[in-house]
């Protein structure tokens, strides 16, 4: 019989392990789905250039999953049955799975700030960085652009917006310090490169409400802004809480060492979707980096069980935060494993340099699953190996 393997989302993690297990197991014995709303991968680490005028590489998905034997359904998921294990579709088609990886990520996260929905624009999507492009194309010069949030989405999109629109008054609200999570250098140079780009910097600053002309802040205090930016972290996908998966208040699936939902261990849960501790028992952060590498443990962890092979026991670390400050500038943060700041960091030109490597490696690892590795397509066995022994997983990374 063939074995169904339905991937949900294919962003980073979804087709990193979609494309893994392509080339972990045999064709003649899996057929892989994958659902995405959008026919193109989404290079999520370069919205922030998107709406602030640049134009991207088209990256079809067509040509990423070619050869691999992948089907590609272009479709919006509605609902999951996780007991009926199935998967509906918006054009109302009912996908039939034995193995579910479930990597819808995540959107913006409004914080329940009101007006945020009707006035603020977002980046955490494609559609949100295009529609941002087209309101910054439609601004006189002078006019105010806010951008909430001081975290690392908010400083690359206020300092990409400054750099690409010098003629606007471009101002960053942060809740904190900014940049305070990075070391003293790296602070520096965040204050010297906002400076040079004219940014206004409202630190240790709380949003009470957004509206259609201004940001009011919890004291009281109206910020003029034309148009508002939302980038104060994101919240995940909401159809897995409405399912019976374990999940998290926040509607992350809990999961094994092997990526695997604790209470349906046939349904995988990759990236933002997924809650996963890393080696100090913190939970990752939603970044592209962790999300990778549960991509790749979870696929290797499917094949294993499904072919009677090893369970992967995978170490992951963290080593850098990298932020990009506009097309000239960026700022490479070395951290521990553990993601604490160290006090070395990388700055300048050199940096901004690193970040595009970054962004340009994580495509590399989409498109190349298995990092250049021998591919071995393995033949399912007649009794999958499901109970067998857990690998480690130690996450950070």
């Amino acid at each position: 019989m063939t074995h169904r393997i339905v991937v949900l989302g294919a962003g980073y993690t979804g087709a990193v392990a979609a494309g893994r297990l392509a080339k972990r197991l045999h064709a003649d014995d899996v057929r892989i789905t994958v659902v995405n709303a959008e026919p193109d991968f989404v290079e999520r680490v370069r919205m922030h250039e998107l709406a602030a005028g640049r134009n991207l590489k088209p990256r079809p998905l067509a040509e990423v999953f070619k050869g691999t034997g992948i089907d590609l359904r272009l479709a919006k998921v509605t609902a999951v049955d996780v007991d009926d294990k199935t998967v509906t579709l918006d054009s109302a088609d009912v996908l039939a799975y034995d193995t579910l990886v479930y990597a819808l990520g995540s959107r913006v996260n409004d914080h329940g700030v009101p007006g945020v929905g009707e006035y603020a624009e977002q980046i955490a999507s494609r559609p949100g960085a295009l529609k941002l492009r087209e309101r910054l194309a439609g601004l006189a010069a002078g006019q105010t652009v806010t951008v909430v949030g001081g975290g690392l989405t908010g400083i690359e999109g206020v300092t990409e917006i400054a750099e690409a629109r010098p003629d606007l008054n471009v101002a960053l609200v942060a809740a904190g310090g900014l940049g305070d999570w990075v070391s003293a250098k790296g602070q520096a140079h965040l204050r010297k490169v906002f400076a040079d780009l004219g940014i206004t910097v409202h630190e240790h600053t709380k949003v009470a409400r957004v509206e259609a002309d201004a940001v009011v802040t919890a004291d009281g205090t109206a910020i003029p802004s034309a148009v508002t930016v939302w980038t104060t972290g994101f919240a995940v996908h909401p159809i897995a809480a409405a399912t019976t998966l374990e999940t998290l208040a926040n509607g992350q699936i809990v999961v094994d060492d092997m990526m695997a939902s604790v209470s349906h261990p046939d349904v995988y849960a990759v990236g933002d979707a997924a809650q996963a501790n890393g080696s100090s028992g913190q939970p990752l952060r939603m970044s592209c980096a962790s999300g990778t590498f549960t991509a790749y443990q979870a696929a290797d962890a499917i094949a294993a069980r499904l072919t009677g092979g090893k369970l992967p026991n995978t170490t992951i670390r963290y080593f850098q935060q990298c932020i990009s400050l506009g097309r000239k500038e960026g700022l490479i943060q070395f951290v521990t494993a553990d993601d604490r700041t160290k006090k070395s960091a990388l700055r300048g030109r050199g940096a901004a340099l690193y970040k595009e490597i970054i962004c340009w490696g994580a495509y590399v690892a989409v498109a190349n699953p298995t990092l250049g590795m021998p591919i071995r397509r393995r033949r399912i066995a007649q009794q999958p190996a499901a109970s067998a022994g857990r690998g480690q997983l130690r996450t950070v990374a």
